[in-house]
């Protein structure tokens, strides 16, 4: 029996589309490369896909299908999720009974048609069509969003405006309106498109929108839930207006492309407003944008609902009530650590209290809050700001991040003098940051008498209840990872609801220590942090981020897989 690839050489010869040398010269970049052949063959040019597509089509009586203009049925389209249409580069067309007709660029790919079957539990039935419709297709289908952005772009810029040019509207910076951007035909369409690329990613819960320029196009893609996922494609000779675009709205020189630039802007959707805090970084093919969506209606929903488990809230809660003292929350890039402070210091923010922060940028901007921002190229850095911030009185302190000696013994010395100090460290587990401090210079007694807390937080994705699904899981694989309560074991599935992603939200994990004598004098004596953290578990019960990772699968609101994937081992 013939293999697929020579399946593919004999069509082609039969044919003489193509020479030996040239078939040569293809198996050779095949095999280097690992690349299949009929890709090889189109990139080379020594076929047309359009031509192999018929040859193809020819040969193994499998009929062609020109995607343009063909009309998708969405509960069709639905019928095989997203990830394994991009796998394999199909999409289906039409079910009659139990059979469902699909169309794709390889009809030899069997590791596709029997994958499809075991999906759908249907026959398949195949028609061929180019891959760059395919593609598009899957774009348009899976997100019917964004599919009008193509339009737009495609569309005579002015023709839309009636036929008159206008100049651009200059949107205030404190009230840009996210209404249906489509519907707004007074406004050209690259302000159209750039509104319903936050539109959407509002809508997506998306926390980050990356604008990419690449070689050949700028690559538009959300962070939902901590995962990246690619949305559209704009076409080069857009790149520049969409960029200036965004740096009009966020304030930034339009006429610097050399150096970073950071920038915010503000932006009403659905009732309430949200904060995206803009960094702008020069890459080889053009300036790439990271725009942060900083939700404020997350900050006042104080520490109770932000997920925590009992027993780390109690101590956190314990924590903030004492009137001075140092609390540290640790945690990677992105764990969350901002969110739970400022959600701290909303808890605390009364008429009684002068809050002042030193941030490098200010991340929430809080009504009744003093905030600074950090400014190192006019000498405004940490240390010096927070030497200024001491002399105004005030009786809650959030510091950025502490990232030398100079700040951090500043912070010290402040919770010993009648501050609450909140801060962060970057380190892989609540009791590292002791070690943290006394590596930048701080003496273990000021550590010892200054800390209140320390807590490490990581951000794990939720399960999406919708579809999730009950698995087994092999007693051996849970005695070696340690977990020994008996449970209901989910996995995620999948569903339209989570956009083929098998999660939906996020829910924070927390390992929570408060500091006792004991913990004080063993910092004194510069024992170890396995000491110190054997002595927390055992003696004080402190519950690890694995412990709490544990929790939540127990309690089915995510997977095992997920909670050893952002947990290191104990």
């Amino acid at each position: 029996m013939q293999s697929i690839k020579e399946k593919i050489i004999d069509i082609l010869l039969k044919s003489s589309s193509i020479t030996k040398p040239q078939l040569e010269k293809a198996l050779q970049m095949h095999k280097q490369k690992g690349v299949p052949l009929r890709k090889v063959l189109v990139e080379q040019g020594i076929i047309s896909e359009e031509a192999l597509l018929s040859l193809l089509s020819e040969q193994l009586y499998i009929p062609t299908l020109d995607l343009a203009k063909y009309k998708f049925d969405a509960g069709v389209v639905n019928l095989i999720p997203e990830r394994t249409a991009r796998l394999y580069k199909l999409i289906p067309l039409s079910r009659i009974g139990d059979t469902l007709t699909v169309s794709l660029s390889d009809p030899l790919n069997i590791f596709a048609l029997d994958d499809l079957r075991a999906l759908t539990g249907c026959n398949i039935d195949t028609v061929l069509s180019p891959e760059e419709q395919i593609l598009k297709a899957i774009d348009s289908q899976y997100h019917p969003e964004l599919k009008d952005a193509q339009q737009i772009l495609e569309e005579d810029s002015w023709s839309a405006l009636g036929g008159e040019k206008k100049s651009t509207e200059f949107i205030r910076q404190d009230a840009i309106e996210l209404t249906s951007a489509l519907e707004d035909s007074e406004k050209a369409p690259i302000v159209q498109l750039v509104n319903l690329i936050l539109t959407q990613a509002l809508k997506q819960r998306a926390s980050d929108v990356h604008v990419e320029p690449e070689h050949e196009y700028l690559r538009v893609r959300y962070r939902v839930d901590g995962a990246l996922h690619e949305v559209l494609k704009i076409p080069k000779i857009n790149q520049n207006a969409v960029l200036a675009r965004l740096k009009i709205i966020s304030n930034l020189d339009i006429t610097e492309n050399r150096v970073p630039q950071d920038g915010r802007f503000k932006v009403r959707h659905e009732g309430k407003e949200v904060d995206f805090r803009v960094s702008s970084l020069p890459t080889t093919f053009g300036q790439k944008f990271v725009l942060r969506a900083l939700d404020k209606a997350n900050l006042s929903i104080g520490l109770d609902k932000l997920g925590f488990n009992e027993k780390p809230l109690t101590i956190f809660k314990e924590a903030i009530g004492k009137p001075f003292g140092m609390i540290l929350v640790t945690g990677p890039t992105g764990s969350g650590k901002s969110t739970t402070l400022y959600s701290v210091l909303n808890q605390l923010n009364t008429a009684e209290r002068n809050i002042i922060t030193i941030e490098d940028p200010v991340e929430y901007q809080i009504e009744g809050i003093t905030q600074i921002q950090v400014k190192p190229d006019i000498g405004l850095d940490f240390a010096s700001g927070l030497r200024s911030l001491l002399r105004q009185s005030p009786d809650v302190i959030l510091i950025g991040e502490i990232r030398d000696s100079e700040t951090a013994d500043i912070a010290i010395k402040a919770a010993l003098t009648g501050q609450l100090v909140l801060s962060t460290l970057h380190t892989n587990d609540a009791i590292s940051s002791i070690t943290r401090l006394i590596d930048m210079g701080v003496e273990p007694f000021l550590v010892a008498s200054s800390l209140v807390m320390l807590c490490a937080q990581r951000l794990c994705r939720k399960i999406c209840l919708k579809c999730r699904k009950p698995i087994e899981v092999p007693k051996e694989f849970l005695e070696k990872i340690g977990f020994k309560e008996k449970t209901i074991f989910y996995a995620a599935e999948g569903c339209k609801y989570c956009n083929n992603t098998g999660f939906y939200g996020r829910i924070a994990i927390l390992e929570a220590i408060m500091i006792d004598d004991v913990i004080r004098e063993m910092i004194m004596k510069k024992q170890s942090n396995d000491d110190i953290k054997n002595y927390a578990v055992e003696k004080c019960g402190m519950m690890t981020l694995r412990d709490d990772a544990f929790l939540k699968v127990v309690q089915g609101l995510t997977t095992l897989e997920e909670a050893l994937r952002i947990t290191t081992e104990e």
